[in-house]
Protein backbone atom coordinates (compact mmCIF):
# COMPACT_ATOMS: atom_id res chain seq x y z
CA UNK A 1 0.00 0.00 0.00
CA UNK A 2 2.42 2.17 0.63
CA UNK A 3 4.06 2.45 -2.67
CA UNK A 4 1.41 3.54 -4.74
CA UNK A 5 0.55 5.96 -1.81
CA UNK A 6 3.84 7.84 -2.00
CA UNK A 7 3.62 8.30 -5.66
CA UNK A 8 0.09 9.11 -5.30
CA UNK A 9 1.02 12.05 -2.45
CA UNK A 10 4.10 12.78 -4.80
CA UNK A 11 1.71 13.84 -7.73
CA UNK A 12 -0.31 15.79 -5.63
CA UNK A 13 2.30 17.66 -3.80
CA UNK A 14 3.01 18.99 -7.17
CA UNK A 15 -0.67 19.67 -8.73
CA UNK A 16 -1.81 21.87 -5.37
CA UNK A 17 -2.25 25.80 -6.93
CA UNK A 18 -3.88 24.29 -10.11
CA UNK A 19 -5.96 21.93 -7.91
CA UNK A 20 -7.26 24.28 -5.41
CA UNK A 21 -8.20 26.68 -8.45
CA UNK A 22 -10.40 24.16 -9.95
CA UNK A 23 -12.08 23.41 -6.95
CA UNK A 24 -12.50 27.08 -5.82
CA UNK A 25 -16.23 27.21 -6.67
CA UNK A 26 -17.10 24.20 -3.77
CA UNK A 27 -19.23 22.66 -6.10
CA UNK A 28 -21.47 26.08 -7.22
CA UNK A 29 -21.51 23.74 -10.09
CA UNK A 30 -22.04 20.36 -9.29
CA UNK A 31 -25.71 21.07 -8.09
CA UNK A 32 -26.27 17.15 -7.94
CA UNK A 33 -23.00 16.66 -5.85
CA UNK A 34 -24.05 19.61 -3.36
CA UNK A 35 -27.13 18.48 -2.63
CA UNK A 36 -25.71 15.09 -1.83
CA UNK A 37 -22.92 17.02 0.65
CA UNK A 38 -26.04 18.97 1.70
CA UNK A 39 -27.95 15.77 2.68
CA UNK A 40 -25.33 13.70 4.20
CA UNK A 41 -24.49 16.72 6.32
CA UNK A 42 -27.96 16.94 7.48
CA UNK A 43 -27.73 13.05 8.72
CA UNK A 44 -25.37 13.82 10.64
CA UNK A 45 -26.31 16.86 12.26
CA UNK A 46 -29.45 14.62 13.22
CA UNK A 47 -27.07 11.85 14.84
CA UNK A 48 -25.98 14.75 17.31
CA UNK A 49 -22.42 13.96 16.95
CA UNK A 50 -21.41 16.83 14.65
CA UNK A 51 -17.50 15.79 14.51
CA UNK A 52 -16.54 15.07 10.82
CA UNK A 53 -13.19 14.34 8.92
CA UNK A 54 -12.74 15.39 5.71
CA UNK A 55 -10.64 12.09 4.34
CA UNK A 56 -8.83 13.05 1.31
CA UNK A 57 -9.23 16.93 1.74
CA UNK A 58 -7.37 18.48 -0.89
CA UNK A 59 -6.73 22.07 -0.80
CA UNK A 60 -9.72 22.11 2.00
CA UNK A 61 -12.87 23.63 0.35
CA UNK A 62 -15.40 20.72 1.18
CA UNK A 63 -13.92 20.98 5.08
CA UNK A 64 -14.47 24.62 4.67
CA UNK A 65 -18.17 23.89 3.17
CA UNK A 66 -18.97 21.01 5.87
CA UNK A 67 -17.82 23.66 8.85
CA UNK A 68 -20.39 26.51 6.76
CA UNK A 69 -23.18 23.44 6.97
CA UNK A 70 -22.80 23.12 10.77
CA UNK A 71 -20.44 20.41 11.20
CA UNK A 72 -17.47 20.54 13.36
CA UNK A 73 -14.93 19.38 10.59
CA UNK A 74 -11.49 18.54 10.11
CA UNK A 75 -9.51 17.49 7.03
CA UNK A 76 -6.89 15.04 6.40
CA UNK A 77 -5.28 14.11 3.54
CA UNK A 78 -1.58 12.49 2.46
CA UNK A 79 0.05 15.37 0.65
CA UNK A 80 1.91 17.67 2.60
CA UNK A 81 1.39 20.62 0.12
CA UNK A 82 -1.95 20.07 0.55
CA UNK A 83 -2.38 20.14 3.87
CA UNK A 84 -0.21 23.34 4.39
CA UNK A 85 -2.41 24.84 1.29
CA UNK A 86 -5.46 24.44 3.52
CA UNK A 87 -4.22 25.65 6.64
CA UNK A 88 -3.42 29.05 4.58
CA UNK A 89 -6.78 28.93 2.69
CA UNK A 90 -8.81 28.28 5.80
CA UNK A 91 -7.16 29.12 8.77
CA UNK A 92 -9.80 28.44 11.26
CA UNK A 93 -10.01 25.18 10.80
CA UNK A 94 -7.96 21.84 11.54
CA UNK A 95 -5.92 20.24 8.68
CA UNK A 96 -3.59 17.41 9.20
CA UNK A 97 -1.84 15.02 7.10
CA UNK A 98 -2.87 11.37 7.40
CA UNK A 99 -2.92 8.25 5.52
CA UNK A 100 -6.42 6.90 4.76
CA UNK A 101 -5.38 3.03 6.48
CA UNK A 102 -4.67 5.01 9.60
CA UNK A 103 -6.36 8.19 10.21
CA UNK A 104 -5.62 9.89 13.40
CA UNK A 105 -8.98 10.05 15.68
CA UNK A 106 -9.97 7.60 18.19
CA UNK A 107 -11.92 4.35 17.52
CA UNK A 108 -16.02 5.65 17.15
CA UNK A 109 -15.32 9.00 17.31
CA UNK A 110 -17.16 10.92 14.85
CA UNK A 111 -20.41 11.45 13.35
CA UNK A 112 -19.19 11.78 9.74
CA UNK A 113 -16.88 10.70 7.31
CA UNK A 114 -16.68 12.36 4.19
CA UNK A 115 -14.42 10.52 1.13
CA UNK A 116 -15.12 12.16 -1.40
CA UNK A 117 -13.21 11.08 -4.45
CA UNK A 118 -10.40 10.35 -1.97
CA UNK A 119 -10.60 6.44 -2.28
CA UNK A 120 -10.49 6.53 -6.35
CA UNK A 121 -5.82 5.99 -6.18
CA UNK A 122 -6.63 2.61 -4.01
CA UNK A 123 -6.05 -0.62 -5.86
CA UNK A 124 -9.18 -2.81 -5.54
CA UNK A 125 -7.95 -5.41 -3.46
CA UNK A 126 -6.57 -2.98 -0.71
CA UNK A 127 -10.10 -0.66 -0.50
CA UNK A 128 -11.75 -3.21 1.96
CA UNK A 129 -8.85 -2.12 4.75
CA UNK A 130 -9.34 1.39 4.14
CA UNK A 131 -13.70 0.76 4.40
CA UNK A 132 -13.00 -0.78 7.55
CA UNK A 133 -10.71 1.98 8.80
CA UNK A 134 -13.69 4.76 8.05
CA UNK A 135 -16.18 2.88 10.17
CA UNK A 136 -13.22 2.29 12.84
CA UNK A 137 -13.91 5.71 13.49
CA UNK A 138 -17.27 6.29 13.39
CA UNK A 139 -19.52 6.68 16.21
CA UNK A 140 -22.92 4.24 16.32
CA UNK A 141 -25.03 5.36 13.78
CA UNK A 142 -22.23 7.80 12.32
CA UNK A 143 -22.01 8.39 8.39
CA UNK A 144 -19.82 7.27 6.00
CA UNK A 145 -19.92 9.67 2.36
CA UNK A 146 -17.84 8.27 -0.29
CA UNK A 147 -18.12 9.70 -3.80
CA UNK A 148 -16.15 7.90 -6.58
CA UNK A 149 -15.91 7.19 -10.67
CA UNK A 150 -18.69 5.10 -11.68
CA UNK A 151 -18.53 2.30 -14.36
CA UNK A 152 -21.55 0.22 -15.92
CA UNK A 153 -18.83 -2.96 -16.55
CA UNK A 154 -18.67 -6.00 -13.77
CA UNK A 155 -15.32 -5.19 -12.30
CA UNK A 156 -12.98 -2.17 -11.35
CA UNK A 157 -10.81 -0.11 -14.37
CA UNK A 158 -7.67 1.45 -14.00
CA UNK A 159 -7.06 4.74 -15.82
CA UNK A 160 -4.98 7.56 -16.46
CA UNK A 161 -6.17 9.56 -14.03
CA UNK A 162 -4.99 13.11 -14.95
CA UNK A 163 -2.78 13.28 -11.46
CA UNK A 164 -2.05 9.79 -10.54
CA UNK A 165 -3.43 6.24 -11.62
CA UNK A 166 -6.89 6.12 -10.55
CA UNK A 167 -9.91 3.81 -10.88
CA UNK A 168 -13.60 3.18 -11.58
CA UNK A 169 -16.12 1.25 -10.28
CA UNK A 170 -19.20 -0.73 -10.82
CA UNK A 171 -21.04 1.00 -8.09
CA UNK A 172 -23.12 -2.13 -7.08
CA UNK A 173 -19.57 -3.28 -6.35
CA UNK A 174 -18.72 -0.50 -4.49
CA UNK A 175 -22.27 -0.95 -2.75
CA UNK A 176 -21.33 -4.06 -1.58
CA UNK A 177 -17.97 -3.47 -0.09
CA UNK A 178 -20.24 -1.04 2.18
CA UNK A 179 -21.71 -3.90 3.56
CA UNK A 180 -18.63 -6.11 3.77
CA UNK A 181 -17.50 -3.39 6.04
CA UNK A 182 -20.48 -3.77 8.64
CA UNK A 183 -22.51 -0.56 6.90
CA UNK A 184 -25.95 0.09 6.03
CA UNK A 185 -26.47 1.84 2.81
CA UNK A 186 -28.93 4.96 2.81
CA UNK A 187 -28.65 6.47 -0.01
CA UNK A 188 -27.13 6.29 -3.17
CA UNK A 189 -26.93 8.75 -6.20
CA UNK A 190 -25.11 8.38 -9.78
CA UNK A 191 -25.45 10.68 -13.03
CA UNK A 192 -23.20 11.56 -16.34
CA UNK A 193 -21.56 14.33 -16.16
CA UNK A 194 -21.11 13.96 -19.57
CA UNK A 195 -17.25 14.09 -19.82
CA UNK A 196 -14.57 12.71 -22.22
CA UNK A 197 -14.04 10.24 -19.69
CA UNK A 198 -17.24 8.47 -20.15
CA UNK A 199 -17.66 7.62 -16.80
CA UNK A 200 -20.60 8.50 -13.85
CA UNK A 201 -20.62 10.44 -10.71
CA UNK A 202 -21.24 8.23 -8.11
CA UNK A 203 -22.10 8.92 -4.49
CA UNK A 204 -23.17 6.51 -1.55
CA UNK A 205 -24.07 7.06 2.16
CA UNK A 206 -23.81 4.89 4.42
CA UNK A 207 -24.58 4.26 8.26
CA UNK A 208 -22.58 2.03 11.13
CA UNK A 209 -25.76 0.75 12.64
Amino acid sequence: MAEHQDETRTAYDGVVELYASMCSDRLETQPFARAMVGAFAELVRETGNLRTADVGCGPGHLTAMLHDLGLDAIGLDLSPAMVEHARRAHPKLRFDEARMEALPVEDRALGGVLARYSMIHTPPAELPALLDEQVRVLAPGGLLMVSFFGTEGPEPIRFDHKVAPAYSWPVDRFAELLTGAGLVKVAELRFDPATERGFLDAHLIARVP
